[in-house]
């Protein structure tokens, strides 16, 4: 797993931030509010895609009049005060992560979250200096499956695909990783447990949580699936 590993990048929401329960209740609310149906399934749909990507599904799908801009940050506001104050890190993220700064890894964000939330999250944390780059899905063309918003990560830090390792908590993540020319470590996550084996069969490795890859306070080199 470590080998020829020099940076670590990272999905945000359910890789290292345990958030995804919140979208569910954000789209609940803002359809509620529209008189709208919740879907089923909805959020399969939207898994990955960048947040300007939701909005346009968001108008196509509900034939909202609302602006892409509009609806990007009336999600923003209602997810705010949940990232600053609610949201807490995945089991042993948060020890990983210093673990890793000091090994000296590179460590990078690639969330399809957008950049005042992921912000938001970093600093109420203390960690917002703790990353060597931060890119959100809304920099490039394209959201995941795409590799675009790893292979951005990548430029930023400085380092060659297959010197990359991404922690990613769902299938269309895993992919954009491996379509990145990157190696993957599934995370498991509450929000995608009935997919648990899916993502275990598409990750190059697999982690219950993030104690999984330390002993005695260190990080575990010799890991293996």
């Amino acid at each position: 797993m470590w080998k020829n590993t020099k940076a670590v990048i990272f999905d945000l929401d359910g890789t290292l931030a345990d958030s995804m329960w919140i979208w569910k209740e954000i789209d609940i609310r803002f359809l509620a509010q529209r008189h709208l149906p919740m879907l089923e399934g909805l959020q399969r749909e939207i898994e990955g895609l960048s947040m300007r990507e939701t909005a346009v599904y968001f108008r196509e799908r509900f034939g909202l009049k609302d602006t892409e801009e509009e609806l990007m940050g009336e999600w923003n506001d209602m997810a705010y005060r949940a990232y600053v104050s609610e949201v807490p890190w995945k089991p042993g993220a948060e020890q990983f992560l210093t673990q890793l700064r000091q090994e000296g890894i590179a460590m990078g964000i690639a969330t399809s979250n957008s950049p005042e939330l992921v912000k938001a999250f970093l600093l109420a944390r203390g960690k917002e200096d703790f990353f060597d780059c931060v890119v959100t899905a809304n920099e490039v063309s394209r959201g995941k499956p795409a590799p675009d918003v790893y292979l951005k990560a990548k430029d930023r830090i400085g380092a060659a695909p297959e010197e990359c390792l991404v922690f990613e908590d769902i299938l269309p993540g895993i992919a954009a990783g491996h379509n990145a020319g990157m190696k993957v470590c599934a995370v498991y996550d509450d929000y995608t447990k009935d997919i648990d084996e899916e993502k275990r069969s598409a990750a190059d490795f697999y982690i219950r949580d993030y104690y999984d890859l330390m002993r005695g306070g260190k990080i575990w080199k010799d890991f293996c699936r």
